[in-house]
């Protein structure tokens, strides 16, 4: 059992991609438990602006506390950069799949998860020593 267990499992050991792979997993998560409320419920499209935020808010928090976690030292970069990189990521796929153009808003935006990213680094290298 110990031999299948050992080729089955695997640990990014990254901690950017590891952070990115979490924030990603959480915000396809959000993304689809908001597409049931939008489905079995009055909710409109119109309506998920804010929800939408919230999705994006929490995955780049949770990258951040993994980043920090994996890396163990420096949380604040290793999170922040977990952040710009989920912040990049999300422009790039809006402007290719929705055909947006790149303003100074989506500059801000990764401003942000840039900051959201970081305070989650920071959290996650307290997680880690307290463990």
């Amino acid at each position: 059992m110990q031999f299948i267990r050992q080729f089955i499992s695997f640990r990014i050991t990254n901690p950017i991609l590891a952070g990115l792979c979490y924030a990603f997993f959480w915000m396809m998560l959000g993304s689809f438990i908001l597409s049931l409320f939008l489905w079995l419920s009055g909710l409109q499209e119109h309506d998920l602006g804010v929800y939408t935020y919230v999705i994006h808010i929490f995955s780049a928090v949770v990258g951040g506390i993994v980043s920090g976690k994996r890396s163990g030292r420096k949380g604040w970069y290793n999170g922040g950069i977990t952040g710009i990189f989920y912040g990049v990521f999300i422009v790039i796929i809006g402007f290719l799949a929705l055909d947006n153009s790149i303003t100074l808003e989506h500059i801000f935006l990764i401003g942000i998860a840039f900051v959201l990213g970081a305070i989650g680094g920071m959290f996650g290298v307290n997680l880690r020593q307290n463990m």
